[in-house]
């Protein structure tokens, strides 16, 4: 799946608040990149090493089925905990792993008790072949504990727009292979209104989610 990142503009909800974030088209073969993020508050007097939104996101009302073929409410099943939440899909081969190999990298640096504190969404760009159990292998090598989506790709598109993030319909290669491009961004809600005030781009270290981490754990504000 050979693809060549290029740098796009997101969702329009983004650009009046969050000015350049970028697209990244996930493939096998090359790298990807984000643009900086231009933010309306500067994150220096942020506990978080993440960068500080200036305008806080609604989580998205999205409601599909998790990895035990069961409805999950997105809004319901994580109000008033720390939710990370990630748009991609597992064919791909760079950006997906490597972000959610470095959460779970990060997560298991936790006490358990920190763990079952913090949820951690990754929700599929790719529903016709993300099925229930594909995703569950595929998340069980980053975290366990992590909650895998999928269904209907309108549905993700819209919630992926309400956050600035945009998300395309796969591409099927000539060679059967797929490529979905979509925003690398990691959403952050905190506890105590719900809202996105975090954000971590593909570019992020694994040592800034292990600093980042036990203070979402805590409930610390942004």
């Amino acid at each position: 799946m050979a693809h060549t990142p290029s740098p796009r503009l997101l969702g329009a909800a983004a650009l009046a608040l969050v000015a350049a974030l970028s697209l990244t088209a996930c493939g096998s073969g090359g790298s990807s990149a984000d643009g900086p993020a231009k933010v309306s508050k500067e994150g220096s007097s942020s506990p978080y090493q993440a960068t500080v939104l200036g305008k806080h996101f609604d989580k998205p009302e999205l409601t599909l089925t998790d990895t035990s073929g069961q409805p999950y409410d997105l809004r319901k099943q994580t109000a008033g905990r720390p939710t990370l939440l990630f748009f991609g899909y597992t064919s791909c081969p760079d950006v997906c792993p490597t972000t959610m190999g470095d959460i779970g990298v990060a997560m298991s640096k936790l006490s358990a008790e920190e763990q079952k504190k913090i949820d951690v969404v990754f929700v599929s760009t790719d529903p016709a072949r993300d099925t229930p159990q594909v995703l569950r292998t595929w998340l069980d090598a980053m975290g366990k504990s992590f909650v895998g989506l999928t269904g209907d790709l309108d549905r993700v598109k819209a919630a992926a727009k309400s956050l600035g993030v945009l998300v395309e319909d796969p591409i099927v290669n000539k060679d059967g292979t797929v490529t979905s491009s979509h925003g690398a961004q990691v959403l952050t809600f905190l506890p105590q209104d719900d809202k996105a005030h975090l954000l971590y781009l593909s570019s992020t270290s694994v040592q800034t989610f292990e600093h980042d981490l036990p203070l979402l754990a805590k409930g610390v504000p942004a």
